[in-house]
């Protein structure tokens, strides 16, 4: 046996190359408990993409994107998932943050309740429960919506439920009207059938981008080459798995309990209508629109305010995404 002297085992690892003696640490808080939108990044990390990239990555659940943007705002999470809108609101209260790829292009935001309750449309929410949990970003949005529709804001009450509660409490009356996003309109409509009534918000004129990768501005100011990295290994693995989500669904389900692969399939298939729009598919995929931020920006601005100003450009970035990946048109 070859024994190595200390000074020579120092010497090897002073040659070594970077990734062989530690890989950078980073952590992911979603927006939500994992679900077919996030099979992304189970699959590149299944295939080791992350970790051929030396990125160590931590995928944590989250508690809505109200959340995730504070926590990443904070700098207890490298980097996360958030809806942008509500990432605007959370940096105009201090959260250092930036937005470096769209995920859903498009809003993914509805309300859902039962023809049965009475309910015809907006105008009869006023007096009604709507029921979703604390940190939901259409519960943070509900002004806006509110005043788009034309109602009082304080119209309604909320009732706090769990994600996987939605359904329940509205078949069972607990509620009388539930958000949720468009992922997972098909468990509703085989759920409820004829009796359920759905409204995309983005069908009545409001439609800010949805889920975004955030990065804490701090991090991104110390590690651009591992933003730029983390972003464009997510990049090819949301179009790996556009092209095929099988092998997406299976490591999703094998890092997270108590899904039904029927259901996720159905939930992906919603996800590229969201993902998909004129500046994905031929600028990049992920990329942002310069006039759309703006006009999510002006929308959080005037039903909110900022609290501490800030230029709209300064929230988000294209930088680090590969534009020769594109979304698919179809």
């Amino acid at each position: 046996m070859i024994k190595l002297s200390s000074a020579a085992l120092a010497a090897a690892a002073l040659l070594a190359p970077v990734g062989a003696l530690g890989k950078e640490k980073v952590n992911l808080v979603l927006n939500w408990v994992p679900t077919a939108d996030h099979a992304p990044y189970y699959y590149a990390k299944a295939q080791g993409w992350y970790d051929e990239a030396n990125i160590d990555l931590t995928i944590e659940t989250g508690k809505g994107s109200g959340v995730s943007a504070q926590r990443v705002g904070a700098g207890t999470s490298e980097l996360g998932i958030s809806d942008l809108a509500t990432s605007l609101l959370a940096r105009g209260k201090g959260a250092k943050l930036v937005a470096v790829m769209a995920v859903y292009a498009n809003s993914p935001q509805g309300f859902y309740w039962l023809k049965s309750s009475g309910i015809g449309g907006p105008k009869d929410f006023p007096g009604r429960k709507i029921g979703n949990p604390p940190g939901d970003a259409s519960r943070i949005m509900w002004p806006a919506f509110a005043k788009q529709v034309g109602i009082d804001p304080g119209s309604v009450s909320f009732v706090n439920v769990s994600p996987q509660a939605k359904v329940p409490s509205l078949k069972s009356r607990a509620i009388d009207i539930t958000s949720d996003f468009y992922n997972e309109h098909d468990l509703k409509v085989r759920e409820f059938g004829d009796d359920l009534s759905f409204l995309a918000w983005r069908d009545i004129g409001i439609n800010p981008y949805g889920n975004s990768i955030i990065v804490n501005a701090d991090y991104l100011d110390k590690k651009r080459d591992v933003v730029k990295t983390f972003t464009q290994v997510s990049q090819k693995a949301f179009a790996a798995c556009v092209q095929d989500v099988a092998p997406c669904l299976k490591a999703l389900m094998a890092s997270v309990s108590g899904l039904d692969e029927d259901n996720q399939r159905d939930q992906w298939n919603r996800i590229k209508e969201l993902m998909r729009d004129p500046t994905t598919t031929s600028t990049a995929l992920g990329a942002f629109d310069d006039q759309r931020v703006k006009n999510d920006f002006e929308m959080v601005k005037t039903y909110f305010g900022l609290e501490q100003p800030f230029e709209a450009s300064t929230a988000y970035t294209n930088e680090f995404l590969d534009t020769s990946i594109k979304m698919t048109a179809k």
